[in-house]
């Protein structure tokens, strides 16, 4: 069950456009009530469609007719408004700020099964579903490397790669390299598809992977 929890941080989206990303945050506060009542506070000019506790309750804040506001200054593939094209989902936990951890298993199933729900409404490719330091490397880190990616991709949400060949450029996938600098591109890549080892270089390993998800590529 969703639980209605408005916010009026919202406008109209752009008339010609289309919901083709979903993006994934985490709140990166101390509890789940600081985090909704800042998502529904006027003053903080802040919002996500979606908010999953760490339970698995899910809240639903803004219609996803509406363009939420939830990735502030970012940019993939040569796009700038992300609010525009997206659905935003906040999932609850601290964050590296707070005490970043684990995403509990209820919360991981209630947000797979939301984004189920999502991407049957919605034409959105597996290669757009991102998290917030893809879109906002050199700002953002959720939600991070202990985010199970690989179990979403498991579960049709998403991708995770297997290693291809050559030697692409994070560019081609769609990070903003010119903008937010390589370094903030590798490490916003490997947070979300090689977790193991975040050092910022696109090394031979992570080259791969990019390879692969190109390969992937709708």
């Amino acid at each position: 069950m969703i639980a209605e929890r408005p916010s009026p941080n919202h406008d109209a989206r752009p008339r010609d456009g289309e919901i083709d990303m979903l993006l994934l945050h985490y709140t990166g506060m101390q509890s789940a009530d600081a985090a909704l009542a800042r998502l529904c506070d006027p003053a903080a000019k802040v919002s996500a469609h979606y908010v999953v506790d760490e339970d698995g309750a899910v809240f639903d804040l803004v219609p996803e007719a509406r363009r939420a506001w939830h990735a502030g200054l970012a940019c993939w593939a040569g796009q700038s408004d992300i609010n525009g094209c997206s659905i935003g989902i906040e999932l609850v936990n601290p964050g590296h700020e707070f005490g970043y951890r684990w995403f509990p298993r209820a919360q991981m199933e209630a947000v797979m099964a939301l984004c189920r729900e999502i991407l049957a409404r919605h034409p959105i490719p597996a290669h757009r579903v991102l998290g917030h330091a893809d879109v906002a490397p050199s700002r953002k880190e959720d939600p991070g490397e202990l985010f199970d990616w690989a179990a979403l991709a498991a579960a049709g949400i998403g991708l995770w790669p297997a290693p291809g060949a050559g030697r692409p450029a994070l560019e081609q996938f769609g990070y903003d390299v010119a903008g937010a600098g390589l370094g903030a591109c590798a490490t916003a890549f490997q947070r979300h598809w090689r977790p193991g080892n975040i050092d910022g270089v696109m090394d031979d390993e992570c080259l791969g992977l990019l390879a692969g998800l190109l390969d992937r590529m709708d």
